[in-house]
């Protein structure tokens, strides 16, 4: 447990439905908007949906000061294991290098443990210095795992939508 100067211990705890708006607030100051739509989902999964509960949240001095969101999958990519995913972790500016994101992440270590999940995933922009400075530190390293995206409005794909409509449309007219 880490004591901040003149706040007390930092304790953290479940996240409960009671936490969604200062989970809102929190990460609107730190990211400068607020972003509901992003975050009610998440959140709503995480308390409603998920099997196992493992969102968390951080307090000191009976102070909101920190949360973060992560999930458990079984099966997910191809993995036959579980594995835990840390969507979005947050700590109030103010606190930031005191240890509080330390503490959420420990608590969560611990859980995941006695759960028996081996695997703790995230995933960081690779331009966000501050960010992958921090889960250094705590121990995660690069995934064994290429992730790949793309844009399914880019100019390739929408040709290739249009070749193949213009095939099945033939094909159509074809009587096939």
């Amino acid at each position: 447990m880490v004591t901040s100067p003149n706040l007390g211990p930092t304790v953290v705890r479940n996240m409960t439905a009671a936490d969604i708006e200062a989970v809102i607030a929190l990460d609107a100051r730190i990211t400068g908007r607020r972003r509901e739509r992003y975050l009610k989902p998440k959140l709503h999964d995480a308390l409603e949906k998920a099997g196992i509960r493992v969102s968390l949240v951080a307090e000191v001095g009976g102070r909101f000061v920190g949360f973060l969101l992560a999930k458990v999958w079984y099966g997910e990519f191809g993995e036959l294991e579980p594995v835990a995913v840390l969507d979005t972790v947050g700590v109030h500016p103010d606190l930031r290098g005191k240890g509080v994101g330390t503490e959420l992440l420990d608590q969560l270590r611990m859980n995941l443990a006695a759960l028996g999940i081996r695997a703790l995933r995230t995933e960081v922009a690779w331009n966000d210095v501050k960010l992958l400075n921090f889960f250094h530190h705590e121990g995660f390293t690069p995934a064994a795992r290429l992730v790949l995206e793309t844009d399914p409005d880019s100019p390739a794909s929408r040709q290739r939508r249009e070749h193949r409509i213009a095939e099945h449309e033939s094909k159509l007219a074809l009587g096939e």
